[in-house]
């Protein structure tokens, strides 16, 4: 298997299997996201589980994750399965792992799917929940889902995450099978995720949010509170009578999958990834085409330079890629502008407000 650098880079000379691939995706959710350093994650060589206490034979783990750069044994925190194909047969792996080592956490995540749960002794009785999300570094499970404004994360990679959401909610939603019907409720759940962190103070936690013992039906009734204030904000989007459209189970893992992100300070248009994810196959041809990719539409843009008072027409919008990268190309002049002439910070986002106000109207 490709080893990492020191630098955090996974060396190109050897050609990863599409096992190695996932592997190289989850750990960059684990540094990226979760904050875990590579001193404490082990791939390749494997980290091996004993079968028992005295005996010889050993399970290799795909990660290994541990609370010190130390590794011992008994600092073991999480274990990684990333070669079953389904979540029912990761499940069933990773409690065999968990039940042979002094890792409490487990996570099944084949690239396209991901599943928490975590390992329990109630009464002398060992049994396995599932978790909503996996705990940072430093974090307990129980500290899942108590999450201020300010700790939020940049994804690095939305729509993968998005493509995870819609794999499980096909396997598993009991109130729809239709990516239609998948895709308004999702886009509704990123409005209220855009609202609370819009509106909740950085030292604040966020109502978006779910915890590891929360019962979905609590995790929703929050969510519909903060769709009540999101119809007011977005009163041009949403219809008075719009609801989530998700049973609660569903609600509570798009939650789960997406508390410790920041939308807002996503680099991609977070709505528009969510449109191509749930609504693109039912839409376009198989070879892609009815979405331009976004590097290609920044490009176009860039190579154009659109100015505030340039009128731009795309009639075969679609999710409105170009129109949004125009108004963030705007928003990236005044920026440059305003650091140019030294203007305040609270001049620069006057005048982007102003400017596209003007492309707007």
């Amino acid at each position: 298997m490709a080893q990492r650098k020191r630098d955090g880079a996974w060396s190109p000379q050897t050609r990863a299997s599409p096992e190695e691939l996932v592997v190289r995706k989850f750990v960059e959710e684990l540094t990226g996201t979760y904050g875990y350093p590579m001193t404490h994650i082990v791939t390749s060589p494997q980290h091996r589980v004993k079968g028992r206490p005295s005996g010889k034979a050993a399970y290799p783990v795909d990660i290994a994750v541990f609370e010190s750069a130390a590794k011992r044994e008994s600092q073991l925190k999480i274990i990684v399965e990333c070669k079953a194909p389904n979540i029912k047969s990761g499940k069933a792996q990773l409690q065999d792992y968990l039940g042979l080592s002094d890792a409490t956490v487990g996570v099944w995540f084949n690239g396209e799917g991901f599943a928490a749960i975590q390992k329990r002794t109630r009464r002398g009785r060992v049994e396995y929940v599932d978790i909503p999300d996996i705990p940072r570094l430093g974090e307990r499970v129980e500290d899942i889902g108590l999450h201020m404004r300010k700790d939020l994360v940049a994804p690095h990679n939305l729509k993968r995450v998005f493509r995870e959401i819609r794999n499980h909610l096909a396997g598993s939603s009991s109130s729809t099978t239709r990516d239609e019907a998948f895709a308004k409720g999702m886009i509704n759940l990123i409005l209220c995720k855009l609202y609370d962190e819009k509106y909740t103070r950085p030292g604040d936690m966020v109502k978006f949010r779910a915890g590891a013992d929360e019962e979905p039906k609590a995790v929703a009734r929050r969510i519909r509170d903060l769709l009540s204030g999101a119809r007011d904000e977005y009163s041009d989007v949403f219809d008075r009578t719009d609801k989530i459209g998700l049973d609660a189970e569903s609600t509570a893992h798009i939650v789960g999958r997406l508390q410790r992100y920041s939308l807002l300070d996503s680099e991609r248009d977070a709505i528009a990834d969510a449109f191509e994810v749930f609504i693109g196959p039912s839409l376009r041809g198989e070879k892609g085409q009815f979405f331009t990719p976004r590097n290609v539409v920044r490009a176009i843009v860039d190579i154009l330079d659109i100015r505030h008072d340039d009128r731009v027409m795309d009639p075969a919008c679609g999710s409105g890629g170009f129109l949004s990268e125009c108004l963030r190309h705007i928003q990236r002049r005044v920026e440059q502008e305003g650091r140019r002439l030294g203007w305040s910070e609270r001049r620069i986002e006057a005048e982007k407000v102003r400017r596209v106000s003007n492309q707007l109207s």
